[in-house]
């Protein structure tokens, strides 16, 4: 109701002001009536540094077009309920691609193509737009990028013992682990973490068709492997224990996301960040998933006359490296605009520069509609082999049974 409110307040004041300035408008603007604002809503759940960087770029369109970012709670479940909903459905959201195969096929979203022409969108790396097209439309404007880095602690591992193959990075453990010390740890019972190792062996959870492949030889073969190095970790694996012990200067090093930054430079952290290892017994390197952050469109806003000039309005607004080199630097991940990568401010950051180079081994997340499915079972496989014990091969031909039967029941 309070937002409501808002909303209705601020287009008051805004028709009032153009009202006054009717003959004011300069080149460049929208072609929107004067004194007709647009207002749109996109929601997304970003952290607020994020969030207010967006809508700083967004307020340059005021009074023409208003802008509110609204942050949701359950946001992918609620788009699934109120998607089709005029009423309810907010214009736009801000989040990642990896929804948008389940999204299309609920046909309820908008091409990005209807707004922005291809040949602009040529100019974002190529692997993010393939991240963001599903059956061969584009669906998202990407803005940033981020994928998993190698992580280590200079005070517990030196430049140059930074591994360079997972055999390495194996013998580092033997020497660093003990006595309540630990040379590598990682969420080794969440499939996002534990897919690059599947990656490794040239594996994949499932392909691009939907065929879940997690009693293939590669997966069993990558997770026998890994169980090597699982037996060097804590016995627990959540977020919050390898998060403390990264933090608290208990282990040498870590595959983790930007988002472990600020609490590991806050606590002192001398942080430094080096390419994936090679797995010594394929030559390939540890791939991890890599997750495109955007803008989609709605189809009913979509179909709005009044909205949809707007909309394009506000995407090709976008398409520009000042807005992708703020929103890197606020979520500590990388610009998806090629030509950002020219700019100095892009070239002096280390992290946003290692995401680039990783981005080029990495494997965009799968966005098709039976991953939902994946994450969950694929997450049970490892609970089952890297916590329970349970015979590898049993257990990833069960996993593999089940997600059948739950994509079955999902189409």
């Amino acid at each position: 109701m309070k937002r409501l409110f808002t909303y209705t307040l601020a287009t008051v004041v805004l028709l009032a002001l153009l009202a006054g300035c009717a003959n004011g408008v300069g080149t460049g603007q929208p072609d929107i009536e004067e004194d007709t604002p647009v207002i749109l809503v996109i929601w997304h759940d970003k952290e607020e540094a994020v969030a207010s960087v967006l809508q700083a770029k967004l307020d340059e369109l005021n009074p023409y077009i208003v802008v509110y970012l609204e942050r949701k709670s359950g946001l992918t479940e609620t788009l699934k309920l109120v998607g089709n909903s005029p009423a309810n459905a907010p214009d736009m959201y801000f989040f990642a691609h990896d929804k948008i195969g389940m999204y299309a096929e609920m046909g309820i979203l908008s091409p990005i193509t209807d707004f922005v022409d291809a040949s602009i969108l040529a100019g974002f790396l190529p692997k993010t737009i393939d991240a963001v097209t599903y059956n061969g439309v584009i669906y998202q404007l990407p803005l940033y990028f981020e994928t998993l880095l190698f992580m280590y602690n200079r005070a517990l591992m030196s430049d140059d013992e930074v591994p360079e193959t997972t055999r390495d990075l194996f013998r580092f453990m033997q020497r660093n682990t003990g006595a309540g010390m630990f040379g590598f740890v990682e969420q080794y019972t969440n499939a996002y973490f534990i897919a690059g190792w599947i990656h490794g062996f040239g594996g994949e959870i499932i392909t691009s068709d939907g065929v879940p492949m997690l009693n293939a030889a590669e997966t069993i073969e990558a997770l026998r492997y890994y169980g090597r190095f699982v037996r060097m970790m804590p016995g627990e694996a959540e977020f919050a224990t390898v998060n403390t012990l990264f933090r608290e200067g208990r282990a040498a090093a870590t595959i983790g996301g930007p988002w472990l930054v600020p609490g590991l430079r806050e606590a002192g952290i001398d942080l430094g960040l080096a390419q994936m290892p090679l797995v010594s017994e394929t030559n390939m390197p540890l791939a991890p998933f890599m997750g495109v952050q955007g803008l989609h469109v709605l189809r009913v806003a979509a179909e709005n006359e009044a909205k949809n000039e707007a909309i394009r309005t506000v995407l090709n607004h976008l398409v520009s490296t000042d807005i992708g080199v703020a929103l890197a630097e606020a979520s500590g991940s990388a610009p998806a605009l090629t030509a950002s990568y020219e700019l100095e401010a892009v070239q002096n950051n280390e992290m946003a520069m290692m995401m680039y180079h990783t981005a080029s081994i990495a494997m965009p997340m799968p966005n098709i509609p039976e991953m939902d499915v994946m994450w969950v079972v694929a997450s049970n496989l490892l609970v089952d082999v890297n916590l329970r014990n349970r015979d590898i091969e049993e257990a990833a031909s069960a996993a593999q049974a089940r997600a059948i039967e739950l994509i079955d029941l999902m189409r």
